[in-house]
């Protein structure tokens, strides 16, 4: 069963097009804003997207996202409700590919048989548990799998070779590869050093290799795009919200505003690659 990641990539590389993968916390600045940013991401270029589902102690984010979820936390946003926004997304749009990107804690809470039941049933395509090992996934990368869904794993410059090929054995949709040793937003990006991981990776598996953590504009997504099948771009996004009124509706129109200026500076840049 192709899921709608596969898809996807499929038909970017026969448009020989790299992929542009936004993330954005569900609920933040507040849960109303959600669903139209995620269709406007959309109109702006965005393949597929990447949600944030907020929670308590995201260790692998760096402040710009840890803010953004306690915002979301703080106006109410819970993982059932993230995906309440997801379904509601799916009403219109039945192509663009949600991966959730979270912490086990929550799915615990909920059951993972709940957890991909509600998944499937709002329209989910991809999984990304940070702190999920490929080597105690045990049955639940197929049992996402049998509900056309992919899981999807961290790769990293310090990933030791033992980790590396269970992520290589158990993932699906695409690798995500840390390209900074650090949290999320860190400043400093060696794009020679990308490309020679990425280059190592693609000799290993015929899936498509993306690259989050430290593109920040039109030219770095531009550097790591000549190597990688796609990049995932958050904290330059997601920044844009903070330190706002989370109910300053002008605000918050202004910082989308932003956002989508971001989006467009960032596919037009992928988008020379291939012109």
């Amino acid at each position: 069963m192709t899921t709608r990641i596969e898809s996807t990539f499929a038909t970017l590389k026969v448009q020989n097009k790299k992929a542009l993968i936004p993330y954005f916390m569900a609920g933040d600045p507040n849960p109303s804003v959600t669903v139209n940013l995620l269709h406007d991401l959309v109109k702006h270029g965005a393949d597929m997207i990447e949600v944030g589902l907020p929670f308590s102690d995201p260790m692998a984010d760096g402040p710009t996202v840890a803010l953004a979820g306690e915002r979301a936390l703080a106006a109410g946003t819970s993982t059932r409700e993230a995906l309440k926004m997801v379904a509601e997304f799916r009403k219109q749009d039945m192509q663009t590919p949600i991966i959730l990107m979270g912490y086990l804690n929550p799915v615990e809470i909920i059951g993972y048989d709940n957890f991909v039941a509600l998944c499937e049933q709002s329209g989910v395509d991809g999984l990304l548990m940070v702190d999920l090992p490929p080597a105690e996934a045990g049955s639940f990368t197929q049992h996402l799998t049998d509900h056309a869904m992919n899981e999807i794993f961290l790769l990293s410059p310090t990933t030791l070779a033992e980790r590396r090929q269970q992520v290589l054995t158990h993932c699906g949709g695409y690798i995500y590869y840390v390209s900074l040793k650090g949290v999320t937003g860190s400043a400093t990006l060696d794009t020679d050093d990308v490309a020679t991981h990425v280059k190592a990776i693609k000799a290993e598996t015929d899936l498509p290799v993306c690259v989050g953590f430290g593109i920040r504009d039109g030219a770095s997504a531009k550097a790591i795009g000549a190597h990688a099948d796609g990049v995932i771009v958050g904290s330059v996004l997601v920044e844009h919200f903070a330190n706002i009124d989370a109910h300053d509706n002008e605000a918050i129109a202004i910082a989308q505003q932003k956002i989508m200026a971001k989006m467009d500076e960032l596919r037009a840049a992928l988008d020379s690659l291939t012109a």
